[in-house]
């Protein structure tokens, strides 16, 4: 009894506290309805009906309290959930929880969301049971998503409605073979609701110098985790990479990056052997060098203290030819303080995936 006496009044507490409190937010449920793209021929198969599904969204409102709200137009941040059917018993369900940006254009009636998170798959690739999905090897999966929304709030008391395409995008990143992925380009067509929609505040404008400038800044990182060949069954193995590049800052917004890698990937080494041995006439000796060193290009977009981050690379060490010279990585690095870093990044090859990395890194 006084267990529950405690939670009911902590539970009073907290609803005090977010009266006083007010943090402006929105809701939004979308049902969407499209198609499988068939990026990769490997996938055909796969290709039966037109996957359906609903998305569902908080999104917390934002008004210029902090400067990048205003530097970007006063976007929204939230969570998401999608449930999507892929209309095939071979590819079974899917199951997302993401982390969103919403960001305004035209007047605040066009919107534009990108969502990152993780997906559960409810049937992947078993070589026994479901040998046909070649999409997903494994039930857990990295997803990401896009849409591209016309949106009218608080049309009557507070629901709106919106419309437009969604790009929902499903790949383990080559943690476990197979791994094709799934990406779906479907219509959506949703409601939304904006709770207190007549008692919003103002928009607080920018005030910032607009003649922001930084010097260089040094970057050091480190990044790992888990992959496996294209080949099923043939292990996962760890990998590991060592950055080091230059940014400069354009603006408060944007950085330009210059640097390079070293890739020690134990899953290449392993394929080598494996090349070596079951394909004779590809003229592998098996003491090919599995390391590679590359050199990119790269842009950093600053959101608060999350940034988002796109590089392309050119191995200019690259004894073994695996998926060709050229690379690339996107993904997000989160700072802690002004100096140390974390990063969660894709790193692939064209549409072809190697890795998701883990990095952790300093800039100085």
């Amino acid at each position: 009894m006084k267990l529950k006496l405690a939670l009911i009044c902590c539970c009073f507490t907290t609803l005090i506290f977010a009266q006083e409190d007010k943090r402006p937010f929105s809701l939004d449920v979308n049902y969407f309805y499209g198609n499988i793209a068939e990026h990769n021929t490997d996938i055909s198969h796969l290709i039966k009906g037109h996957p359906t599904g609903v998305i569902l969204s908080y999104n917390q409102k934002t008004f210029g309290g902090q400067a990048w709200q205003s530097r970007y137009n006063y976007p929204d941040y939230g969570a998401s959930f999608i449930y999507q059917n892929l209309q095939n018993k071979t590819l079974g369900n899917n199951f997302g929880l993401y982390a969103h940006y919403n960001f305004y254009f035209l007047k605040r009636h066009l919107m534009f969301r990108i969502g990152q998170g993780l997906a559960y798959n409810t049937n992947p690739y078993d070589k026994v049971e479901n040998y046909r999905n070649n999409a997903f090897g494994t039930h857990l999966l990295s997803s990401t998503y896009l849409m591209l929304n016309y949106k009218k709030e608080n049309l009557f008391k507070g629901l709106g409605l919106q419309t437009g395409l969604s790009l929902i995008h499903y790949s383990n990143a080559n943690v476990k073979a197979p791994n094709s992925s799934i990406n779906s380009i479907t219509f959506n067509l949703g409601v939304n609701y904006v709770l207190d929609a007549d008692q919003l505040p103002e928009y607080i404008p920018n005030t910032e110098d607009k003649t922001f400038t930084e010097k260089i800044k040094y970057n050091f990182a480190f990044r790992t985790g888990v992959n496996e060949s294209d080949i099923i069954n043939s292990g996962q193995y760890a990998f590991y990479i060592v950055s080091a590049y230059a940014d400069k800052r354009l603006n408060r917004k944007s950085a330009i990056q210059l640097g390079t890698d070293v890739f020690f990937s134990n899953f290449l080494k392993k394929h080598i052997e494996y090349k070596s041995v079951a394909f004779p006439l590809d003229n592998v000796s098996g003491d090919e060098d599995y390391k590679r060193i590359g050199a990119f290009v790269g842009h950093e977009l600053f959101i608060s203290k999350t940034s988002l981050v796109t590089q392309l690379g050119y191995y200019v060490y690259y004894p073994f030819d695996f998926e060709g010279r050229v690379y690339s990585r996107v993904g997000l690095k989160r700072y802690f303080g002004d100096k140390i870093f974390g990063a969660l990044t894709l790193k692939s090859h064209g549409a072809k995936a190697e890795a998701v990395e883990f990095g952790v890194g300093i800039r100085l």
